[in-house]
């Protein structure tokens, strides 16, 4: 219990939570719904996925009685059966968006977490892979993403971007034997 402390205290990585997703309250933004899904967005060949997401709506905005797409941000974390693919995967996802889908795609840091920031056609996202997850951060409407809600996120599932990834070879990962 000490040692739960002492992380939480000087902003340690957390678990993920059971359903994946944070299902509590993140500095202004209060939490409002979860699902499930097995229909990913990101592929990872021979490595199976299950989607977990969670909406918020800005507090302030709840108190008014009218929710705007800017008043909503998504959470959807992706959890494979294993993290070979998954970070190849990712940057091959995000290379594909800024070339075909019309989408701005650049690498930085957000909420603490080396991210791909996904922005265009009306909406905006923050991408990253964490082991056998992705987590994705963001939705329409929106101009920017929350950094609070990403680095909340990425105290349970903290980024394995690494610098450069957009243009780099693609990273080689570890066969896990599948």
């Amino acid at each position: 219990m000490v040692l739960v402390g002492l992380a939480l205290g000087c902003g340690g990585r957390l678990p993920p939570p059971k359903r994946r997703v944070i299902e509590g309250d993140i500095e202004g933004w209060t939490f409002a719904r979860f699902q499930k899904a097995v229909d990913v967005e990101v592929y990872v060949p021979k490595n199976t996925a299950v989607a977990y997401a969670a909406s918020y709506r800005l507090e302030e905005a709840a108190r008014r009685g009218v929710l705007t797409d800017a008043d909503v941000v998504n959470a959807i974390v992706t959890e494979y059966e294993g993290k070979t693919g998954v970070v190849a995967a990712l940057v091959r996802f995000a290379r594909r968006l800024a070339q075909e889908s019309g989408y701005t795609v650049d690498e930085g840091k957000l909420g603490d977490q080396r991210v791909f920031r996904v922005s265009g056609h009306g909406e905006a996202w923050a991408l990253w892979a964490s082991g056998r997850f992705i987590v994705k951060v963001g939705g329409r409407g929106r101009g920017q993403v929350p950094g609070i809600v990403v680095e909340e996120y990425g105290r349970r599932y903290p980024s394995g971007v690494k610098e450069g990834a957009l243009d780099a070879p693609l990273p080689e990962e570890e066969d896990e034997g599948k």
